[in-house]
């Protein structure tokens, strides 16, 4: 499996009760579509976890994990990733992207003139935001990912054309 095959689909986000009940934050376009691709492994894929929800909570779900049965076991699984296989996801439509395939990336300006490289994408619930190291720099910028900015993604030539607002650079 190569690092691009295997997507990141959630974390578990601490203990929830006593009864070895988990949070997991899911990062899926439906939430509750994560048990679809159960079981879900960590990012070296040396463990895995076997999922079923048990209800939502706000920001989060709460989920049994196979072999958990107490809250202390439930606290050591906090903060772990969770991967799928891509060949597990479903195809997107031509406009929607894979944060995984947007890392990475090569970004040029409407002119061709190299800005920097894909980072990171966050969210911090407005919108999906572009983290850019700028070409040259250690420094980042946030570039919203919309249509308006990013009018062009071109993942076979890895890369995206951006028109950045003013000021932005």
């Amino acid at each position: 499996m190569t690092e691009n095959d295997n997507i990141c689909v959630g974390a578990f986000s601490g203990s929830y009760g006593v009864n070895g009940e988990v949070r997991l934050k899911s990062f899926c376009a439906d939430p509750q579509a994560i048990a679809n691709y159960s079981p879900l492994t960590s990012e070296d894929g040396k463990r895995s976890f076997a999922i079923t929800l048990t209800r939502s909570i706000k920001g989060a779900l709460v989920v049994k994990v196979e072999g958990i049965t107490n809250k202390e076991d439930a606290d050591t699984l906090k903060g772990i990733r969770l991967f799928t296989d891509r060949s597990q996801l479903p195809a997107l439509p031509d406009d929607e992207f894979y944060h995984a395939d947007l890392i990475g990336l090569t970004v040029l300006d409407t002119g061709g003139t190299k800005l920097g490289t894909v980072h990171a994408v966050q969210n911090h619930g407005a919108s999906d935001l572009l983290e850019i190291t700028v070409e040259g720099s250690s420094a980042t910028i946030l570039l919203p990912f919309t249509s308006e900015v990013v009018p062009t993604v071109d993942l076979s030539a890895g890369r995206i054309i951006a028109d950045p607002p003013e000021g932005t650079l």
